[in-house]
């Protein structure tokens, strides 16, 4: 299969349900890295017979369905996969092991899938056992926290075969020497490998036994809050307190009770479990797309005994949730789509805000002052008015008109 074959492949693939725009693409150049990476390595490669692939952080589908393309081309002898569908019973070594920790991941994974007529040949998992059990190579995008990257580590080391080989790939820009130090807690060899188009690899191989417990999720006593967080490692802030939520919680005295509030982009539940606890006659929903959010806050509410009143969903932007449904949502939006600084997150989780609120709810949202939401707030929501502004965040709360108006 042609080095031109495999950018055609990822030339097809979309980033759907997740923001797609101009600037954003759904395939960068450590996945073609990692996929040919692969294919060279003596013995160990995924076309060798007796390989058991396992893949971490594949964003859109890139490294799966590449792989699969690679499989193959590699078993048809056909170059690449506008002339052959990669279909599964042809694959050498079964299935490939996927996991994706956000939701619109996993559906873009399934939808690019479709639109390249691949109906089968890869599992989702979830992170742990189930996906590492013996495999004999790992692909890893490299996260950006060294927190996940060590919980990561810790699992392949735990559960993978003893001789796996891990490619953990990265833009150089993004890669610090403290990933090598965390690699190497876990694996007895690390190998920087060489640079190509800005993309790097660490190949990373002899999995040192694992003493005690899994490390994560980390419970912490906030004495700030007079709260117990609990984070796994792919979760944003971890255990701390961004500044963001932090000012978010200087208005919780304000912000009205509700018979349903709503946690959209909850972390590891924070805000849920503060306004919870203030609020007893309420009923909350923590919602997030990451899986690692939704354990933490969920690990978070049960230290607290807040479990019984608050529910946590793996959610893309409150789709499960019916409209009208919420009296009240808060909103800590993200500014990042990746690497990029991107407004579309938010105004996706804002837009879906104007749907679950009941008419005369309220949505209250803190946001980095330069990106400027307030006018999708009042076209989207309704009428809008700044509670509180500080040298960096604005904390505002929209009220949604009635259908009527």
């Amino acid at each position: 299969m042609a080095d031109n074959d495999l950018e055609s492949l990822f030339s097809r693939l979309g980033r759907f349900p997740d923001v797609e725009a101009a600037n954003l693409q759904a395939w960068d150049a450590t996945d073609k890295l990692l996929l040919d990476t692969a294919v060279e390595l003596p013995a160990t490669g995924f076309l060798h017979p007796g390989s058991r692939l396992a893949i971490v952080g594949d964003r859109y589908g890139a490294l799966t369905l590449g792989a699969l393309a690679l499989r193959a081309a590699s078993t048809a002898g056909t170059a690449g996969p506008a002339g052959a569908t990669p279909d599964p019973a042809n694959t050498l070594t079964g299935p490939v092991r996927v996991h994706q920790d956000v939701i619109t991941g996993e559906r873009a994974l399934r939808h690019n899938a479709g639109r390249l007529g691949v109906t089968g040949g890869f599992e989702q998992f979830p992170f742990g056992a189930g996906l590492l059990s013996g495999a004999t190579l790992v692909l890893l995008q490299l996260p950006k926290s060294l927190a996940e990257l060590e919980e990561t580590a810790d699992a392949i080391a735990r559960h993978s075969h003893p001789d796996v080989v891990v490619l953990a790939g990265g833009r150089v820009k993004h890669m610090s020497l403290g990933m090598n130090a965390v690699l190497e807690r876990h694996f007895g060899e690390v190998q920087p490998q060489r640079a190509r188009q800005k993309s790097r690899i660490l190949l990373a191989r002899r999995p040192r036994p694992a003493t005690g417990a899994a490390p994560f999720p980390i419970a912490v006593d906030n004495t700030e809050l007079g709260l117990t967080v609990c984070a796994r490692g792919a979760v944003f802030a971890g255990t701390g307190l961004d500044i963001g939520t932090r000012f978010l919680l200087e208005f919780l005295p304000r912000m009205p009770p509700a018979r349903h509030a709503v946690d959209l982009g909850c972390g590891t539940g924070i805000i849920a479990a503060m306004y919870a606890r203030r609020n007893p006659g309420s009923r909350v929903t923590a919602t997030d797309q990451s899986a690692a959010a939704v354990d933490s806050a969920r690990a978070t509410a049960e230290a607290n005994g807040l479990d019984a009143q608050i529910t946590v969903l793996q959610d893309d932007a409150m789709g499960l949730l019916p409209a009208g449904d919420a009296d009240l949502i808060l909103l800590n939006p993200p500014f990042h789509v990746g690497a990029a600084v991107h407004a579309g997150a938010g105004l996706k989780l804002i837009e879906a805000a104007g749907r679950v609120l009941a008419p005369g709810g309220e949505l209250w949202t803190v946001f980095n002052s330069h990106l400027h939401y307030q006018p999708a707030l009042q076209r989207l929501i309704g009428p809008t008015r700044e509670v509180g502004r500080n040298p960096k965040f604005t904390v505002t709360a929209s009220t949604r008109k009635s259908a009527e108006l």
